[in-house]
């Protein structure tokens, strides 16, 4: 798909949204790629793509939480914001489709957001720090087993 061994954004949808096809995959793909993109040059090269799973494989557990830390802070401030969660969990639930069963409700993506912020916004200031996502993911037992899916994979 890519034998400048460069891959731009949009080649990056395409070859992303052809594991969603029941739903549009281009949103979350355009946060994936922003994730990967670690020099924010606009293209991803094999390192950076190699990088990312590396760290989502094999890293220790406060990699990867970092590496999804990043994916979540849309704008790099060093916060996750309920407006950058909820971008985050619309695009997810327009990957999934609208054939998902049961049916998911409209109001399903905000209501993931406010039971995120219950729980990762421990100081109840409006956004959820590196170190408050941390914390509350390594006391999580659900988080951090599937954390772990991937540990015997490679």
């Amino acid at each position: 798909e890519c034998p400048s061994g460069l891959v731009d954004e949009e080649t990056f949808k395409l070859i992303y949204s052809q594991f969603f096809p029941q739903g549009d995959a281009s949103t979350y793909a355009h946060f994936l790629f922003d994730a990967f993109d670690a020099d924010h040059n606009g293209a991803l090269c094999f390192q950076d793509f190699v990088i990312g799973l590396s760290i989502l494989l094999r890293g220790t557990v406060q990699q990867k939480l970092k590496w999804a830390f990043n994916l979540y802070d849309i704008n790099k401030d060093g916060y996750i914001t309920k407006e950058e969660m909820l971008e985050i969990m619309k695009s997810i639930y327009d990957m999934m489709g609208r054939c998902t069963h049961p049916t998911l409700r409209d109001s399903a993506p905000a209501e993931h957001v406010e039971l995120f912020f219950q729980k990762m916004d421990r100081n109840g200031d409006g956004v959820v720090t590196f170190e408050e996502f941390l914390e509350t993911c390594q006391k999580d037992e659900d988080i951090m087993s599937s954390m772990q899916i991937f540990e015997n994979v490679i």
